[in-house]
């Protein structure tokens, strides 16, 4: 009995023993998402681990996890190269603009690990850190790709409008290398200062034949390293430029106001000109209106007048014809009365006849038609209207019966 259980207790010991020496030599691990792991094996192999999950790593190998993108960070005063969040702060960068002048540049830049295992290897045997990597490769690469940028114009080109620029020449350098540039003496009119000429030494990009930039070799390039996406946050001109800035502002600001005041005055005189050309049109319109008026008044008068005119002539006609109307009957009946007399009458035959040529006269008389209107005028000398002299036409007709 005694001797199973020291069995036991053996076995025990034995199986803790092995327990421990296989966790502290454990050939498994384990692949976050996100990163990738360099594997050392106990005879001296290297390969990376890119999927993610548990995998067979071999007894007592070494690995060292890097993330698959590194951002370089230049936004904090002071630079700390403790990787967080897969981030780097590295300081604000400092850079000279082509005038002399110096800024604060703030921002961040992601690089993309190489994808190939062999680049993978390279790179972490030449720096053997994600720390080493970013303080000996990927800042000074940074820092240089801004530097670059920045003398590529001046301060006051960078804030009257160059920002956008800057940022293009920065992410084109950071992707296929950073320009060659040449030196060359140029005289520039400082707005700045009243316009005084000045001397600069304005910095050039170098070009082939064919005009296209000669660029240095990109430095990432030699590990397969990849530039994701970079921006310029910020941009901390130096006291001295934003004294200049400002002076530039209140400049422009006055004279934008020396231009509204001229718009504006030269708009109430273009407005006072209107409104009197306006006016003058108005008066116009009136005075054409008043004298078409006077104008269609005469020509109606005149109308009016011819138009009476031909009226009075139509009664006149009317009357005429009336009269020779009278006349006939009147001689038909006188050459009757007179065939009567010529054959003889005795006196009271012939007061018979008289008494009824008097009542044909009065029949005669009543009979007459007369217009219904007449236009009726004297000429001042006492002289009979066109009506009197038509009845006392018809009358002496009657009577010369």
């Amino acid at each position: 009995m005694k001797e199973a259980q020291i069995k036991l207790i053996k076995f025990a010991a034995i199986f803790i023993v092995a327990l421990l020496v296989f966790l502290w030599v454990n050939p498994f691990a384990w692949n976050d998402a996100g990163h990738r792991t360099i594997i050392e094996t106990a005879s001296g192999d290297q390969r990376v681990q890119f999927k993610p999950g548990i995998y067979f790593q071999g007894f007592f190998s070494k690995e060292k996890v890097y993330p698959n993108q590194i951002s370089v960070s230049y936004r904090a005063d002071k630079a700390d190269y403790d990787l967080d969040d897969n981030t780097i702060e590295i300081g604000k960068q400092q850079v000279r603009f082509n005038d002399g002048s110096t800024a604060e540049i703030q921002g961040i830049t992601q690089y993309i690990l190489p994808a190939g295992e062999k680049e993978m290897i390279a790179m972490h045997n030449a720096h053997r850190s994600v720390e080493s990597l970013v303080s000996k490769r990927l800042a000074p690469y940074t820092n240089e790709c801004l530097k670059s940028a920045a003398q590529l114009m001046s301060a006051e080109m960078h804030y009257s409008g160059g920002r956008a620029q800057m940022s293009q020449d920065f992410s084109d350098q950071l992707q296929s290398g950073v320009f060659l540039l040449s030196i060359k003496e140029k005289l520039f009119k400082d707005s700045l200062d009243g316009g005084e000429m000045k001397r600069i030494y304005a910095t050039e990009m170098q070009k082939d034949k064919n005009g296209v930039p000669i660029r240095k070799k990109p430095s990432i390039k030699e590990y397969g390293i990849t530039v994701a996406d970079a921006a310029i946050t910020d941009v901390d001109y130096v006291e001295q430029v934003d004294q200049m800035i400002k002076k530039k502002i209140d400049a422009a600001t006055a004279n934008s106001i020396a231009k509204q005041a001229t718009m504006t005055a030269q708009q109430q005189a273009l407005a006072e000109k209107a409104k009197g050309e306006k006016d003058l049109i108005v008066t116009e319109y009136n005075n054409k209106q008043t004298q078409m008026k006077l104008v269609v008044e005469a020509e109606t008068k005149v109308k009016v007048a011819e138009q009476d005119k031909a009226q009075q002539k139509v009664q006149a006609e009317a009357a005429e014809l009336e009269a020779k109307k009278i006349k006939t009957l009147a001689d038909a009946e006188a050459y009757r009365n007179q065939r009567l007399v010529s054959a003889g009458l005795t006196p009271q035959e012939r007061a018979q006849f008289e008494m009824d040529t008097k009542i044909g006269v009065a029949e005669q008389l009543s009979k007459i038609a007369l217009p219904t209107t007449y236009m009726s005028g004297s000429n001042g000398n006492g002289s009979a209207s066109m009506l009197e002299s038509i009845i006392g036409s018809k009358l002496l007709n009657l009577d010369n019966k």
